[in-house]
């Protein structure tokens, strides 16, 4: 457990200072507005991160220890027990991130962020008018998200869930997607390079070539030729082609 911030405060500076509960640390009080909801089965915290001149206030899980899945929605999503608090960490990619899109140029685009976590990228483009959508797989993000935007006194912001894995027609189109830590998996550069197979045609007959290109493994190369008119994919498969060949060795 980290120390009483009354006893070393110096180990928690204004850009990125822990507030615990009581029940953590009792002789840290704080007003009762800063208090971690009390959340069955995980604990969490609250962090003050300073990105380009604004403070944002986040709730997040308390460590990698905690897990909590009583009703097998992470279980039947395919979120196994190791990676389940993952979604619910401040990773250092997830801050430069939200540090890019203080400066970015945010005018006439749609913006969708993809393995949200606990979207701070999002809160940051939100706070600045953008036109932002967060995504996720975890059941829980929403509910963290949407008590995060409540903590920093923002208007709802736009959620919906995303499978890498399968169609996603509701998201609509996109100027920008971003992200960060997002290709740690093995599988996922594949299944965010691979674009969603073409609604069946009542006219289309299958031919050897079709049977052959279906049965074709994905490689960068392959997707850059199949996929020529879709100049979004064009730049997303030039992006993970070295990832994707890490992930081969």
């Amino acid at each position: 457990m980290l120390p009483c911030p009354n006893t070393h405060p110096e180990n928690y500076p204004p850009a990125s200072r822990t507030l615990f509960s009581r029940s953590l640390c009792p002789s840290f009080a704080q007003p009762e507005k800063f208090m971690p909801t009390p959340t069955p089965g995980y604990q969490t915290k609250q962090e003050i991160i300073t990105v380009g001149r604004s403070d944002y206030t986040i709730r997040s899980l308390l460590d990698r220890q905690q897990y909590s899945d009583p009703q097998g929605e992470a279980e039947a999503a395919g979120i196994p027990p190791a990676t389940w608090p993952l979604f619910g960490l401040l990773w250092p990619s997830s801050r430069v991130l939200a540090g890019l899109m203080d400066n970015h140029n945010l005018i006439g685009k749609r913006v969708l962020e993809i393995g949200a976590g606990l979207a701070l990228a999002s809160l940051v483009v939100h706070r600045r008018l953008g036109d932002i959508t967060a995504s996720d797989w975890h059941p829980l993000s929403p509910g963290f998200l949407a008590e995060n935007v409540l903590l920093n006194h923002l208007s709802p912001l736009k959620y919906q869930r995303g499978n890498w894995a399968g169609e996603n027609p509701e998201l609509g189109e996109f100027d920008l997607i971003i992200g960060s830590d997002i290709l740690y998996e093995r599988q996922q550069p594949q299944q965010l390079a691979t674009p969603p197979p073409a609604p069946p045609s009542s006219s289309s007959i299958p031919t050897a070539a079709t049977a052959a290109a279906s049965a074709t493994p994905w490689s960068p190369s392959a997707t850059a030729s199949t996929c020529t008119a879709c100049p979004r994919h064009s730049k997303m498969e030039t992006r993970i082609k070295a990832v994707w060949s890490r992930s081969r060795k």
